[in-house]
C-alpha cells in the first residue's frame, strides 16, 4: 500500500479512469452485438444507424484514450465491410 500522499491520490484516480474505460468499452461491445444481430437477421437499414452509432462511441474512446485510434478505425472499417 502507498504511504505517499500523491501515490494514494494516484490509486484513486487510476480507479476511476479505469471505471470510466470500462464502461465505455461494454457500452462499445453491446452496440457491435447489436449490429451483428441486425445484420445477421438482414436488417440493413437498421444496421446502418447502429453502424453511425458506433462508428461515433468508438471515435469518442479513441479521442479519450481508452482504445487507440487505428484500433478504432480498423473495428470501424470491419463493420462496415459486413454491411456489404
Amino acid at each position: 500500500m502507498a504511504n505517499i500522499k500523491s501515490a494514494k491520490k494516484r490509486i484513486k484516480v487510476i480507479e476511476t479512469k479505469t471505471a470510466a474505460n470500462k464502461s465505455r468499452k461494454s457500452e462499445i461491445k453491446t452496440y457491435i452485438r447489436k449490429f451483428e444481430d441486425a445484420v445477421k437477421n438482414e436488417k440493413f437499414e437498421d444496421a446502418k444507424e447502429l453502424l453511425k452509432l458506433v462508428e461515433k462511441k468508438l471515435d469518442k474512446a479513441a479521442s479519450k484514450g481508452s482504445l487507440h485510434k487505428k484500433t478504432a478505425a480498423r473495428r470501424v472499417s470491419r463493420l462496415a465491410k459486413k454491411i456489404k
